[in-house]
């Protein structure tokens, strides 16, 4: 067994490969953050970002070069990239950075829905308008993306068929938002440890 470990053909086509996996799964998924903060106006937190993605890169790269007859090499490469694409979109989604914007669009009466929801805290915004199939009500929200998964909970309850886009939000001004704790962009790592501390 430890001759097969220690064997030219065993580091070429399994741990060189592993490698350019491994390195590709993290520089996308950093590039992907990257991208996140950008979006999100975390300009001073991108480029630390982007120094770590494009050195890992290089990394992957140059290992690709260096074994350019093996084509191991390029399945673990392409592989790396769908994955790391794959766990950058799920940070995304835990990280839950911004603001986003809820139009919901209702032909059910909806005074009470609306001073529901502000005594939740949201900011609304209302207007008659005339939709397909006669008057509907116009709703607008500026909420935090943290906040959205209560709010949708806030609509099906109100009106289980009730039409409504949500759209990201680069940046507000002022506006109106439940209070909450401070929401860091790395606050959902922390939950982990401090589960961990309660159960000692």
């Amino acid at each position: 067994m430890s001759d097969v470990l220690l064997s030219p053909d065993f580091f070429t086509f399994i741990i060189i490969p592993l490698m350019i996996f491994c390195a590709r799964i993290c520089d996308v998924s950093i590039g992907t953050v990257k991208y996140i903060f950008i979006s999100r106006g975390f300009k001073n937190i991108a480029p630390f970002f982007g120094f770590f993605e494009v050195i890992i890169w290089l990394l992957a790269i140059g290992q690709v070069m260096n074994n350019i007859t093996n084509p191991i090499c390029y399945i673990a490469y392409g592989g790396g990239f769908a994955t790391g694409t794959y766990i950058g979109m799920v940070l995304e989604e835990r990280m839950k950075l911004g603001l986003c914007i809820i139009r919901l669009i209702t032909a059910k009466p909806a005074e009470e829905f609306i001073l529901k929801i502000r005594k939740h805290g949201y900011g609304v915004t209302n207007i008659a308008a005339h939709g397909a199939r006669g008057e509907v009500t116009l709703i607008f929200m500026v909420v935090k993306r943290t906040k959205i998964s209560h709010l949708i909970g806030l609509i099906r309850e109100f009106n289980p068929n009730a039409f409504f886009t949500i759209e990201d939000v680069r940046s507000a001004s002022e506006g109106i938002f439940p209070r909450e704790p401070i929401n860091y962009p790395f606050s959902y790592f922390k939950r982990p440890f401090s589960l961990f501390a309660k159960r000692k």
